[in-house]
């Protein structure tokens, strides 16, 4: 199995912390150059001298806010001025929580920007440079809601699914130049956006962190939340030669806790 990623340089959005910088871990550990992008230059500075503690290489970072788009656009452009990339990563936070028929109808083009429109923006400016190596992998980490709507997640359910579909379109438009475009759909994970759901469930139900955490745990069949490298494990071989006739698909990470096939 060919696992090798050290021709090529990735991209990984949201990956001072958590599932993205699970990935770029793993990434650098198959011998990827990778550019970390997250708001937090501190963390980014923090998260970079760790990968060199994994593979040396000419890891980097871009600083932007994923809440303004305008900020995505001009750290991109300012790396494909002069670089190239072969793997996109798109890994974002989640917008709050709540109903779909309450939210705000700035809740909708807020996360909208945050997760399409910054996606977007990131494929647009890569392209170029996939089409040019002959080698394109892009993977979005989107979550189980795509394929089974969750309770009290009505933007997040709304925007996920719009980034899948736009995914499916894109696997079929690129499929011709040897890119491949796949999602990867990560359950309940342990991150820090689950300890916040977690804290919430224990509030609302009056019991303790711990007992919320196991009535998660026991609706999935593995009995377990994810762990971030798991997740990272799936993301890293779709971005590897050895994925390169998979494209277009949603690949959930969740335990087999997702009801359907």
């Amino acid at each position: 199995m060919n696992l090798d990623l050290s021709p090529y340089a990735a991209v990984v959005c949201g990956s001072t912390q958590g599932i993205g910088f699970a990935t770029a871990q793993e990434l650098a550990s198959m011998g990827a150059n990778v550019v970390l992008l997250a708001r937090n230059e501190k963390r980014l500075q923090e998260a970079c001298a760790a990968l060199e503690q994994i593979h040396p290489g000419e890891h980097s970072y871009l600083v932007a806010d994923f809440d303004h788009p305008e900020q995505v656009k001009a750290a991109i452009e300012g790396f494909t001025a002069n670089n190239r990339a072969q793997i996109l990563v798109n890994n974002t936070g989640g917008p709050p929580p709540g109903s779909a028929s309450g939210a705000e109808i700035d809740s909708f083009r807020i996360a909208f920007n945050q997760h399409l429109i910054c996606n977007h923006i990131l494929v647009q400016a890569l392209l170029p440079g996939m089409r040019e190596s002959g080698y394109g992998r892009i993977i979005n980490v989107i979550s189980t809601s795509v394929k089974q709507p969750l309770p009290n997640l009505g933007v997040s359910n709304t925007v996920r699914g719009a980034v899948a579909n736009w995914a499916k379109t894109l696997a079929n438009e690129l499929g011709v130049d040897g890119i491949t475009v796949n999602n990867v759909l990560p359950g309940a994970t342990d991150t820090a956006r689950l300890k916040g759901i977690v804290e919430r469930k224990a509030t609302n139900l009056g019991i303790s962190e711990e007992e919320a955490m196991q009535k998660m745990a026991a609706q999935v069949p593995l009995n377990r939340v994810a762990q971030p490298q798991e997740v990272a494990d799936a993301i890293a071989f779709l971005a590897s030669p050895s994925a390169g006739y998979i494209s277009g698909i949603n690949l959930p990470v969740d335990g087999g806790r997702l009801a359907c096939l």
